[in-house]
């Protein structure tokens, strides 16, 4: 049975018994305590934290979760059970079916005939645990189930109680196993052999209230919650082993493929090798798969947070099949391979197939590169070792390699055994500890991090804010309810800052990009200003207001009155996004996606996919582009529809954005724009006024900022560069045509100046030198030249000029002691012969003397050193002490 038939025949089992089909939400949800969507229930959390309530109908629901977990990827591939990637299908119930519904459920999908609809699954091959104390589901298993008495194991809190990690919701949980056979491992069910007997399905009891603590059993049990819920999660991929008939998640119809295709490209062969190379085998399989989702759903590879992960990700493919013996590029095959086998079950692939190649082949690339600076890091720590008969590579320097190159310490560890040398693999996993301790308390702290929205949950569940100012900007409506300091009070006065929550509201809060209105509010005598509205669960909305006269209370009716002027040249900035994102793909084709925006009045930025800098022509003519259609006048219609017609007529949706079944289509110039959008826009694009594009910059690896004017903001923008361009074309007596030909000659004249100059100075700085070599004296067994050179010469080129004195002084014993004055500082360079060296001095050392006299430290190699003190004034003395130290060896 293929896995997306495996998904198909959950769906429908649920489905059929009444539970509301859920989509599966992006890997990105906005919640600050995830780095990625980590387990099945986490789109549900807001219900089962009792923010909000479930909106399904008979209040149970069914979703195909994809989850990414990334905490231990160094793990990946040791073990043939784990991935970074999986499929978590899943049924929940708010507070109607418990304990009983939900094993039989479970039972019914996995031993049902597979020509009704079930898995088939031999019920004499499963297995179950419950919670020490859980009664109740023992008999349910038992007596309702027939599930016999030997096959029922109970454990203890770590294993079998669950909760979020967090004060919140917990319970007690029953697992499902499945007996692989004795080839597999020993008798005794889950308790004796988790290998043999195989985790297919978690049934949570959702009973209790946990208070504070850490880790899985060391935390309090409040009470009882007032409704008990059902969390079910059951591994796709562990139930299609079963049904596959293979041994682990990587033979698989999804995975296996990328093997095979790893196989082709390295010559290696997996399973007929060493345990190593199948772990690398198994890296490229499960990243290539992780990759490409977290790609799909908008993430693009950075230095930090999801983008390091996917970056991370990409290169320990990269480098595994190096190992394996790959010659070439290998990024096209591994990520074309998987979305072939991911397709079947995620549609919305085919369409972004050209963009998930172009951003990790080009990713690939950049490696490439890197891997080149790494491994010179390398030879010269090769180098180092040897030079100092020593065999072992530091684990401090591994580490280096690790974090900053993106070495692993299995390619590490193979370029040394290459080279004869060992590696402190102890000192190098000491490093990481310290890394992942500081990435867990960084993660535990984003835990409790969450800000506290249940004093909005009334509102949020009964009083939803219904939005007016898509047609007017002025309304009435009761004030509902008043938030100050995350408390709910009654009344404010002049001079109280309020969240001030309304029934209905003509002003808009902040979402896709577009700032919150602005503007006034009148209660009674009372006035306020609304600084900001925003938003909490995409339906309350908060108007942060000052109160600046009088005072009101709950219950009084708000008067409100948006900006004009704000909202109009908001809505010229947010039709402009449009507009300048259709040029976009227009003029750089598909891949250049959306990845964030940010409209305010008159002003824009547009964040998008593209793996390299836009060019000059390419930035005129997507500003050409979005000024005809801004020229072409085109309607702005606007239409809410189901999401699916909406992807069927070619709506365009921001990735990592969860929308609801009704959405609402922004449409300008039929095909030219047609965006799923919340937002307001303007009538007619030519009310959008003339727009000007400011330039684009780099935002992080792969990402791009465009950034524009619109309105009379782009207006008066383009009204001073044209009075700078008249400006410079009377100073330089040329016509404003030809200013680009005459700044480009002044520059090339400017250029050969500056290169005339530099050589005027090394010709007057190797003259100098000649006469400096003339002036050396002995000082014991040595020559030395000591000199302050004041102001004339910089720190630059002090260093310069002892080294070459040095080299002229040849084969002698010499020191060279150069200082200088610039801006009250008194930099200083050494330099000593291979001679003087040998001899027992240190450039280094002889800085430390100089440096005592005038103020200042330094350092550098035995052979050359530098160092700058506060008082020019003391290098006579300085001078006079390296001189005496000298003669005195």
């Amino acid at each position: 049975m293929q896995t997306h038939e495996i998904r198909e025949r959950f769906t429908k089992h649920f489905v059929d018994a009444g539970h509301t089909p859920v989509p599966s939400a992006s890997l990105i949800l906005d919640d600050p305590t995830l780095l990625f969507v980590n387990a099945g229930m986490v789109p549900f959390k807001p219900y089962f934290l009792g923010q909000q309530n479930p909106p399904f109908e008979n209040g149970t629901a069914t979703s195909i979760q994809k989850c990414v977990r990334t905490l231990d990827i160094e793990e990946v591939g040791i073990t043939t059970r784990h991935n970074t990637f999986f499929q978590m299908a899943g049924n929940f119930s708010f507070g109607q079916y418990f304990k009983e519904g939900a094993i039989t459920h479970a039972w019914t999908l996995l031993t049902g005939s597979q020509d009704e609809g079930g898995y088939g699954l031999d019920p004499e091959r499963l297995w179950v645990t419950v919670y020490l104390d859980d009664d109740e589901a023992a008999e349910i298993w038992r007596d309702k189930i027939g599930v016999p008495e030997e096959r029922i194991q109970r454990l203890g809190m770590a294993d079998n109680y669950w909760s979020m990690g967090i004060p919140g919701p917990c319970g007690p949980c029953s697992e499902i196993y499945y007996d692989r056979g004795p080839e597999y491992g020993k008798d005794g069910g889950p308790v004796a052999d988790d290998n043999r007997y195989l985790e297919v399905w978690n049934l949570v009891f959702m009973q209790n209230e946990r208070g504070e603590g850490t880790g899985k059993d060391n935390f309090e049990i409040l009470g009882p919650l007032p409704k008990k819920n059902i969390d079910t999660g059951m591994g796709v991929e562990r139930i299609a082993c079963i049904l596959q008939g293979v041994d682990n998640v990587y033979e698989t119809d999804l995975l296996r493929p990328v093997i095979d295709a790893a196989e082709r490209l390295t010559g290696s062969t997996y399973g007929e090798g060493s345990h190593e190379d199948d772990i690398r085998f198994r890296v490229i399989a499960d990243h290539s798969r992780t990759a490409m989702m977290i790609i799909l759903d908008g993430v693009t590879p950075g230095n930090e947070g999801r983008g390091y992960i996917l970056r991370r990700l990409l290169r320990r493919i990269i480098r595994s099949a190096r190992l394996l013996g790959a010659k070439g590029n290998t990024m096209e095959t591994f990520i074309t391979t998987i979305m072939d086998t991911m397709t079947p079950s995620y549609p919305e692939i085919e369409k972004a197939r050209e963009r998930i190649l172009t951003v990790a082949v080009n990713e690939e690339k950049a490696f490439l590169r890197t891997l080149e600076s790494g491994t010179e890091l390398f030879e010269q720590e090769v180098s180092a070792v040897k030079g100092a008969g020593k065999t072992e590579i530091s684990g401090e320097k591994a580490f280096t390699l690790h974090d900053t190159y993106g070495f692993p310490i299995d390619l590490t560890l193979e370029m040394a055994r290459e080279q004869g040398l060992t590696v402190d693999e102890e000192g190098f996993h000491s490093f990481m500890a310290e890394q992942k301790a500081r990435a867990k308390a960084d993660n535990q702290a984003k835990k409790h991090g969450a800000a506290d929205l249940t004093v909005y949950r009334e509102f949020v569940d009964n009083h939803p804010t219904e939005f007016i100012g898509y047609d007017q900007l002025e309304g009435e409506s009761p004030v509902i309810g008043l938030v100050a300091g995350g408390e709910k009070i009654h009344s404010a006065k002049e001079g109280d800052e309020v969240e001030v929550i309304v029934e209905a509201t003509p002003m808009y809060a902040e979402a896709g990009g577009q700032l919150g209105d602005r503007g006034t509010m009148t209660i009674g005598d009372a006035t306020l200003n609304v600084n900001d509205v925003q938003k909490i669960g995409k339906k309350l909305w908060l108007h942060k207001s000052t109160v600046t006269a009088g005072g009101f209370e709950v219950g009084d009716t708000a008067a409100l009155h948006v900006d004009e002027q704000w909202r109009h040249a908001a809505r010229q900035a947010h039709s402009a996004t449009h507009l300048i994102h259709a040029a976009l793909r227009q003029t750089l084709g598909p891949t250049a996606v959306q990845a964030g925006s940010m409209n305010k009045p008159g002003y824009l930025r547009f964040d998008f996919n593209y793996a390299q800098a836009l060019t000059p022509k390419q930035l005129e003519e997507i500003e050409r582009i979005t000024n005809e259609a801004v020229d072409t006048d085109w309607t702005v219609n606007t239409n809410e529809m189901p999401l699916e017609e909406a992807k069927a007529m070619g709506a365009m949706a921001l990735f990592g954005e969860n929308y609801g079944d009704i959405v609402r289509v922004v449409e300008i110039g039929g095909p030219f724009s047609m965006e799923l959008c919340g937002g307001t826009h303007v009538a007619r694009s030519a009310q959008i006024g003339p727009v000007a594009v400011l330039g684009e910059s780099s935002v992080g690896s792969g990402v791009r900022r465009i950034e524009a004017y619109s309105g009379l903001n782009s207006f008066s923008y383009l009204s001073k560069e044209r009075s700078l361009a008249e400006g410079l074309a009377t100073a330089l007596k040329t016509p404003s045509d030809d200013l680009p030909e005459r700044i480009a000659q002044l520059t090339e004249k400017l250029k050969a100046a500056e290169k005339e100059i530099e050589n005027l100075h090394a010709k007057a700085l190797a003259d100098r030198v000649g006469a400096l070599v003339d002036s050396a004296k002995k000082a014991g067994s040595f020559e030395l030249i000591a000199e302050n050179l004041g102001e004339t010469v910089g720190a630059k080129d002090l260093r310069a000029m002892a080294q070459d004195l040095a080299n002229r002084l040849g084969s002698c014993s010499a020191v060279v002691v150069l200082g200088g004055s610039q801006g009250g500082k008194a930099p200083f360079a050494v330099a000593a012969t291979a001679a003087a060296v040998d001899a027992g001095i240190k450039a280094g050392d002889v800085v430390k003397v100089i440096g005592e006299h005038v103020g200042g430290k330094g350092g550098g190699k035995p052979n050359l050193a530098q160092g700058s003190g506060s008082n020019p004034a003391g290098f006579t003395a300085a001078f006079d002490a390296v001189t005496r130290d000298l003669a005195a060896r």
